[in-house]
């Protein structure tokens, strides 16, 4: 054993293994720190370390038959003693693992001291995100009650100047997971976390709240608050002010002091019409054809239960415009879209500065009448109206982004995402602009990260795959289309657009076909946009004139859309859109960086 351990030192074998560990190590921080900023997934970190190890072996064997000479690589059985250069090699050995540990601990002092404190600065001592309240009343059905109470918790401390509050989609994400707080906080960029529970039995409420350093993962705070369902209200608006005082304690700041954070409660006090509220919220949330029925069904019965309900009014015309845009035809719109406009108006009239129904106009006047500078001037009035809430922002940037003002809209979006930061459709609007912008490196690691954080979701990998195709990308465009996309119509969509920039003309024709087949009564100006990769304009614009006709929503990305603006310059384009009721001049100023022909 003596004689085996002096002859692995002669070969220097001890050496190589260090030198191999340090470089493994050094090499998988590297990967970690930068992997993501160059769309590299999340496991790329677990799989270099397991190649390394097992390519530890074969390092191992490598130092024991070969020598490093001054003459290159030599079998060590083919070296005479008295030519052996193993002790000088040993010593560039160890200026090398010198060399390689010095690097690794930089690494990790990086990742562990700069890395997380610019996360730590991001999170503003003055930044909560309100975690969905856990329902423990023993009954799923009062699920609704708890996550109701967490939203109206984040909108009454997100009326408190100067404290971040995160929306509600990006807290929710967390729901029913067992992440550490910490792990959470940092996700989230946020200084504390408020978690608690809520039972409901009969006429009885209880809520109980946490509030959690984000840092350490310790409480701060904890209280229990009862009271009956009839005094629900003041029971929310203790709570709110609790928290904000103590934020307050907390921070040696005057925190909430003089704001009203009573919650939007129906102003009859009609606890039933409230019910039904939070009830049509929870069905909205869902974001699928059924439950957005349900979801109207219940707003329409807290206006009839108390019709001053403007927050009610506000999210009816919401849900109502949402279900016509996304899942019906313009023939079945008609009526639904007419309830929409009288909800808004009366929305307006019983409460004139309600954000919620100025974002619901700007819906509408984008979706039913083609209205975008009336639709953006909600949208904007509804940010000043809230200008803590990441919803109204994200929309004011998407109208933004309608009318060709693309980096203006960005800039919005990243405000937004702030306030949002694990939304997957935040994130894939980001990298979309990013890529009308022709920035294509900037985009992909972007839309990556969408498509990581919502594998299944249509509209992130929609947007990665337009991105490949305006690349010019075949194989990449066809492996990120190779992941079953829930929507069928979506699925022949990305199929056909993928096969036009492949090399077998027979399936891109086939492929084309039968999506327009099956799918030209809803996605006309999907097949105008497949058409304009085809290079093929009579075709794309014979499509985007029954876009027009019809109100296909697609018609409204025309200030923006880099596959149809490869045609711009074609005075056909301008005509349709005028048609649309876009603003021609904006075509001047264009952003957007055409597909290439």
């Amino acid at each position: 054993m003596k004689r085996l351990l002096q002859e692995l030192r002669r070969r220097n074998v001890f050496r190589a293994a260090v030198l191999y560990v340090g470089a493994v190590w050094a090499l998988a921080q590297g990967i970690a720190q930068l992997g993501p900023s160059v769309g590299l997934p999340d496991w790329s970190t677990r799989w270099f370390i397991v190649a390394g190890a097992i390519g530890f072996p074969l390092w191992i064997a490598f130092a024991w038959y070969f020598e490093l000479t001054p003459d290159g690589i030599r079998r060590e059985r083919d070296i005479d003693p008295g030519e052996s250069v193993a002790r000088h090699t040993g010593r560039k050995l160890d200026f090398a693992i010198i060399g390689v540990l010095a690097l690794a601990v930089v690494l990790l002092l990086t990742d562990r001291f700069v890395a997380h404190r610019t996360s730590a600065d991001a999170a503003s001592d003055r930044s909560i995100a309100v975690m969905p309240l856990v329902n423990t009343s023993g009954d799923p059905a009062n699920e609704f009650f708890s996550d109701g109470l967490s939203e109206e918790l984040i909108s009454a401390l997100g009326k408190v100047g100067g404290l971040a509050v995160i929306g509600r989609s990006s807290s929710f994400r967390f729901k029913g997971t067992k992440d550490d707080p910490r792990t959470i906080a940092t996700t989230l960029g946020v200084a504390y976390l408020l978690e608690g529970s809520v039972r409901k039995a009969t006429n009885q409420v209880r809520i109980s709240v946490d509030l959690v350093s984000g840092s350490n993962g310790r409480s701060l705070w904890s209280d229990t608050f009862d009271g009956e369902l009839a005094d629900i209200f003041a029971l929310q608006s203790k709570v709110a002010t609790s928290v904000a005082g103590q934020l307050g304690s907390l921070l040696g700041k005057s925190i909430g002091a003089g704001t009203d954070l009573k919650p939007d409660a129906p102003p009859s006090g009609n606890v039933e019409a409230y019910t039904a509220f939070l009830q049509g919220k929870f069905y909205r949330n869902r974001s699928n054809e059924p439950d957005g029925r349900k979801a109207i069904e219940q707003f329409e019965t807290a206006v009839r239960l108390d019709p001053g309900y403007a927050e009610a009014w506000a999210h009816l015309a919401s849900a109502s415009i949402w279900l016509g845009s996304n899942f019906l035809s313009p023939a079945q719109t008609g009526a639904l879209y007419a309830r929409a406009r009288d909800a808004i108006d009366t929305a307006k009239r019983l409460s004139p500065d309600l954000a919620a129904a100025y974002k619901a106009e700007s819906d509408y006047l984008t979706t039913a009448e083609f209205d975008y500078k009336g639709a953006e001037a909600a949208a904007r009035r509804a940010v000043e109206l809230d200008p803590a809430s990441g919803d109204a922002k994200a929309a004011l940037a998407l109208h933004l982004r309608l009318l060709g003002r693309l980096k203006e809209s960005l800039a919005l979006q990243r405000e937004a995402l702030l306030l949002d930061p694990v939304v997957a459709t935040r994130h894939a609007n980001v990298g979309a602009t990013l890529t009308d912008l022709g920035k294509y490196d900037e985009a992909e690691p972007v839309l990556r990260h969408a498509v990581d954080l919502e594998p299944s979701a249509t509209f992130p990998r929609g947007m990665l795959i337009q991105l490949d195709v305006l690349k010019h990308d075949a194989a990449a465009a066809a492996r990120d289309a190779a992941v079953e996309i829930p929507s069928a119509n979506w699925r022949r969509y990305v199929g056909a657009l993928v096969s036009q920039i492949g090399t077998d003309r027979a399936a891109a024709d086939s492929t084309l076909k039968d999506f327009i087949a099956r799918d030209a009564a809803g996605m006309s100006y999907q097949i105008a946009q497949i058409y304009a990769v085809r290079g093929e304009p009579d075709a794309m614009f014979e499509w985007l004139d029954r876009a027009a006709d019809t109100h296909d929503p697609g018609i409204t990305f025309l200030l923006y859309d880099p596959f149809t603006q490869r045609y711009r310059d074609d005075p056909r384009y301008a005509a349709i859109v005028r048609k649309a009721g876009l603003p021609v001049e904006n075509l001047a100023t264009s952003e957007t960086v055409p597909l290439s022909r």
